[in-house]
């Protein structure tokens, strides 16, 4: 998969976080670590779900709809130091919950 240099460029610098995969979803992007999703990166800006743990290492609280009708997200404008955006993921994927198994699908045949 070819990604744009923004997006490559943060999922380089979460890569210390874990297993950073990007996934492209309606012309933007979900951002994974570990299988969790913990950010969207829309119009080259990366935003992250809220949670506790993000919050209080947050150094400037600044909630933002990543998308017009989307719920606020940190927006993290900051992306170039790479220890605080690999400790602010963690603590985010911490607080979040597993992802629920995917259903299989059953089959019709007999």
């Amino acid at each position: 998969m070819v990604l744009r240099d923004f997006v490559q460029y943060v999922a380089d610098q979460c890569a210390g976080a874990g297993e950073i995969t990007v996934k492209k979803m309606f012309g933007d992007y979900g951002i994974y670590c570990n299988g969790k999703i913990f950010g969207l990166i829309c119009d080259d800006r990366l935003y992250i779900k809220p949670t506790e743990g993000g919050r209080r290492l947050l150094r400037d609280e600044d909630m933002r709809p990543p998308y017009p009708g989307a719920k606020d997200y940190f927006y993290i404008a900051d992306v170039d130091d790479r220890e605080y955006i690999v400790s602010l993921i963690r603590a985010t994927y911490n607080d979040l919950p597993e992802p629920k198994p995917k259903k299989r699908k059953l089959s019709t045949k007999k």
